[in-house]
């Protein structure tokens, strides 16, 4: 769901539903909003394995008062034992005129039979106001496993500040088009600054 609802409700009810210390992230959300109605929402909550460790975190994106508003909350051990959990949060807001690039990759399942209306298996949208260009670097190998050569390094370089991925398998086909629809208001929103110039 991505419309927001007259007072933001249904934001309020995508939040409870991730179920991600929800209070907590609507409080922060309300506070980064500042009383603004919000109009088009997003809230993805993604959980990630790191050796023995489980990390979760939420980004939720809205679109409202002519700005994007971007609250992520992370959650991370606290002390050594792991008794202790600790929520880091960080919230930005840009003038959505700012957004330069709203990016939507698809993937479908079986695209050889594709027809209208065929469903979507995932997207990933990519959102940049910065420029800022990250880096993905991890050291580059060869075939050969008796190779001690160093090759040097590989990787990505991509502008963007904010990724999420949806999945129809794991958030459901509902997510995916909410993603799609979320996506599609932020581009409207992000080109106004040329409609209006």
């Amino acid at each position: 769901m991505t419309q927001s609802g007259p007072r933001g409700e249904t934001l309020h009810q995508d939040i409870e539903r991730a179920g991600f210390y929800p209070q907590l992230v609507h409080d922060v959300v309300a506070d980064a909003l500042d009383g603004v109605v919000p109009d088009s929402h997003l809230v993805q909550l993604e959980t990630t394995f790191d050796r023995d460790e489980i990390h979760r975190h939420i980004t939720v994106l809205v679109l409202a008062g002519g700005a994007l508003h971007i609250t992520h909350v992370d959650d991370q051990q606290y002390d050594e034992a792991g008794h202790e959990v600790m929520a880091l949060v960080s919230t930005e807001s840009v003038a959505a005129t700012r957004v330069h690039s709203v990016t939507l990759t698809y993937a479908y399942y079986k695209p050889q039979q594709y027809q209208p209306g065929h469903p979507v298996s995932e997207v990933n949208l990519s959102v940049a106001w910065t420029g800022t260009r990250n880096l993905d670097l991890q050291p580059a190998g060869c075939e050969d496993p008796q190779c001690e050569a160093d090759h040097g390094y590989t990787g990505m370089s991509a502008v963007q500040d904010v990724v999420l991925r949806i999945s129809a398998e794991a958030d459901g086909v509902e997510a995916v088009e909410g993603a799609r629809e979320f996506a599609r208001s932020l581009r409207r929103a992000a080109l106004n600054r040329t409609a209006g110039q």
